[in-house]
């Protein structure tokens, strides 16, 4: 009885207000849902019943697009059509990986006008929307996706969607975390948490093996591998019960499907140029052209050993042709491949593990699917413990769906008291008077957590203020790490250089939102920041504008949409007339079928020049405008063909 009762609360809590889970990805983004009829996670399809939807947004003259449209016109408008967005976001213009990325981009990116005390500038995409030119910031970007993530469940659940769980590459830093929660509150969504992608995978991997639900005390550690389309994650997650303890996690952010790509473009630009001596990357139509090729490439490599590339006409009417075979696109990729292994490598001894004590190997993302990179994991364990239950690329967001059902009471009929203990991925410290990184908290602490040190102390005699500036990262120098931000301390006492002390409190919340806060040693002088809006965040002021843009944007999404059916509707009456001209013309007179034919291909010609036209309205007119010059000549033919059997007994035989 308690468990129906469970059950039953948490179909209420599903009805009442579901949560979703979005692995927002580099290259494709997936939803799913946690369905407590059931007791499973519904992977939910978009409109074109696509389980996973490409990462990217397009913008034309007429109208904005998200998905499979943005990526399906790209090599029509490739200066306008935006993916890789998330090895922007949360990202300085100045980053050299931002730099190296822009030489592959068709798109254009400029540093914005906002800098601060961390330095930097943010990168602004810049694109021709209706004829005039736009900037976009990464977040924005991001939004618009997880937009269209959230109105595919809305469609798929037939209510309104505002709690969901997205997900982040387990390396992502604090501004990179901060930034992907803003794009989810632009795109109306109230975020429940930002979790690591091997994180949610590990969980999905828990409901498929059926540990929670066993009763098993038995533990297991488990690997999650996970090349995504532009970032590199591996985790070691202990599972016990109903705990899943991350015990430590190493990664990469540009270090991903796009590299191998990228690795094989450069491949195919050079050859290109060498025969036909013509540089094809700085014409961004081609290099767009030529990407797809390689990604098509790329995949039928993971089934074949060898394949070919046709391109028709890729530059100044030269048609492309070449082959590449498996070996060929392993050698040049074998450095990225090899960088894979040395992070698990690294992650074990961080974890303190040894090869052996690894029960299963979760491979996650589509990248996990290239034989070589099997190869060399499965070399690196002396073994297949690899776990192929779970779809690689559904696996994320199954897990961060499980987790935001637990969140909001869904999932109560089991699992209820599913405990998730992370890490925090990088180091987090403050800048010493030398410029060294004096680190704090270390990286694959459990969060959450506080961590003191004491005896930080005054730099120079009779100082009345310290300022403490906050970083995250590795590097011994802290201006080489990632800055979070600073504050400064009032009314020290003037004294002698290091006679002064102070202590410093690091705290992470369950959301991984970082609380500094320092205090004068025997006084109640204190001072703190949370980290929440440094340098390279968007201002208060930016997020409610972009809020704001954002449903001007879902407005005219909904008009679009209006003028699509009511194109649709006019490009259907036109066959339907067509149609019914064609076989049942001869029972009208002459004049009448030419009246019809003049009215119908007139407005064929009305519809080619207003294809893109983004107005419901105009194309409902243009029906009705059809409709009272045609349809009284369609019920002459009708009646015609109603007054006379033997004229309807030849019809039936033509």
């Amino acid at each position: 009885m308690d468990g129906r009762k469970r059950l039953k609360r948490a179909a209420t809590a599903f009805e009442e207000e579901p949560a979703i889970g979005i692995d927002l990805g580099t290259t494709y983004s997936c939803v799913g849902v946690w369905r407590p009829q059931h007791n499973r996670v519904e992977i939910i399809p978009n409109d074109l019943g696509n389980r996973t939807t490409p990462s990217w947004v397009a913008f034309t003259d007429v109208q904005r697009l998200v998905g499979e449209s943005a990526q399906n016109q790209a090599p029509m408008n490739p200066s306008n059509t935006i993916f890789d967005v998330k090895r922007l976001i949360g990202r300085k213009f100045s980053d050299v990986t931002v730099q190296n990325d822009l030489k592959l981009w068709p798109f254009k990116v400029i540093p914005g006008t906002n800098g601060g005390s961390g330095g930097g500038k943010k990168p602004m995409i810049s694109v021709t929307y209706k004829g005039e030119e736009k900037l976009f910031a990464a977040e924005e970007i991001s939004s618009m996706i997880l937009h269209k993530m959230k109105s595919i469940a809305e469609a798929y659940l037939g209510k309104q969607v505002k709690n969901a769980v997205i997900t982040v590459p387990a390396y992502f830093n604090d501004g990179q975390r901060q930034a992907t929660k803003d794009a989810g509150f632009i795109a109306g969504i109230n975020v429940l948490r930002i979790i690591n992608e091997p994180t949610a995978a590990a969980i999905a991997y828990g409901l498929d093996n059926k540990i929670s639900k066993s009763g098993s005390s038995a533990s297991k550690n488990i690997l999650v591998f996970d090349p995504g389309g532009g970032t590199f994650d591996v985790s070691i997650v202990t599972m016990e019960k109903d705990m899943f303890e991350v015990k430590a996690v190493k990664g990469d952010t540009h270090l991903g499907g796009g590299d191998f790509n990228n690795r094989m473009v450069s491949h195919f630009v050079a050859e290109f140029e060498r025969k036909h001596k013509k540089d094809i990357s700085a014409n961004p139509r081609a290099l767009g052209r030529l990407r797809a090729a390689c990604e098509r490439a790329k995949r039928t490599l993971s089934a074949t050993t060898e394949t070919s590339l046709d391109i028709e006409c890729l530059l100044e009417g030269i048609n492309f042709s070449s082959n590449i075979t498996r070996a060929q696109f392993e050698k040049m990729n074998l450095d990225l491949f090899n960088n894979c292994i040395e992070l698990v490598e690294n992650c074990l001894k961080d974890a303190k593990m040894e090869k052996s004590h690894i029960h299963d190997i979760v491979l996650v993302g589509g990248s996990s699917r290239i034989p070589k990179v099997e190869e060399l994991v499965q070399k690196l364990f002396s073994g297949n413990k690899f776990y192929k239950s779970i779809n690689p690329d559904e696996a994320v967001a199954c897990g961060a769906a499980f987790h935001a059902a637990s969140l909001t009471g869904a999932c109560l009929g089991v699992n209820k008291d599913v405990v998730l203990l992370d890490v925090a991925p990088l180091s987090l410290g403050i800048r010493l008077q030398g410029g060294e990184m004096s680190v704090v908290i270390p990286r694959n602490t459990p969060i959450p957590t506080k961590r003191t040190k004491h005896n930080y102390t005054n730099a120079h005699d009779n100082q009345t203020s310290a300022l403490f500036s906050v970083y995250e990262g590795e590097m011994p120098i802290a201006k080489d790490n990632y800055f979070l931000g600073e504050f400064t301390l009032h009314n020290v006492p003037p004294v002698p250089r290091d006679v002064a002390k102070f202590d410093v409190d690091f705290e992470i919340n369950a959301n991984g939102i970082l609380t500094v806060s320092t205090v004068l040693t025997g006084s109640d002088n204190r001072d703190q920041i949370t980290i929440t809006n440094h340098s390279a965040r968007l201002s208060k002021e930016e997020i409610d504008r972009m809020v704001k843009e954002a449903e001007e944007y879902k407005a005219q999404d909904e008009e679009h949409k209006k003028a699509s059916v009511a194109k649709n509707a006019l490009e259907n009456y036109i066959r339907h007339l067509r149609g019914t001209l064609s076989k049942f013309g001869y029972r009208v007179e002459t004049k009448d079928r030419v009246i019809m034919r003049e009215a119908v291909e007139e407005t064929v010609c009305w519809l080619e020049w207003n294809y893109l036209l983004g107005d419901a309205l105009k194309f409902e007119e243009k029906m009705k405008e059809l409709a009272v010059i045609c349809e009284p000549l369609v019920t002459k033919m009708v009646e015609s063909r109603q007054g006379s059997v033997k004229v309807e007994i030849i019809d039936i035989d033509d």
